[in-house]
């Protein structure tokens, strides 16, 4: 951590320095998993636990705006968050996304037909 760094002084080096510390400060508790039985070195096992549906959920959205620099308008960010409800939802479902809702949303929608429903048919 001898990086040229003095405490308020001003290095390039601060930010990782700051890190370098707090790493430190932690030190004891850093290498649990090794020593007690059990402990898991991530957080995976709690997250797949509390979130596991809704981070499953949000991650094809966020590699989808992550692929494509996100949307530039208004409209657009209504648009693309609509179709990511619509295909998450279809996809929980285990219909056909394509198919079994868009296409035909898009038929009714030019043709003036009946539009397709998001929960499924009872």
């Amino acid at each position: 951590m001898e990086l040229g760094y003095q405490r308020g002084g001003r290095t390039p080096w601060a930010k990782t320095v700051r890190t370098c510390q707090q790493v430190l400060q932690r030190s004891d508790v850093l290498w649990t998993f090794l020593e007690i039985q059990g402990v898991e070195p991530t957080n995976n096992v709690a997250v797949d636990r509390v979130f596991s549906a809704g981070v499953r959920a949000l991650r094809q959205s966020v590699i989808q705006r992550k692929i494509s620099q996100g949307v530039q308008s208004t409209s657009g960010a209504i648009c693309r968050s609509r179709l990511l409800t619509v295909t998450t939802t279809l996809r929980q479902q285990g219909r056909d996304i394509w198919q079994q809702f868009l296409e035909q949303a898009w038929i009714a929608h030019h043709r003036g037909g009946v539009m397709p429903s998001l929960p499924p048919n009872s």
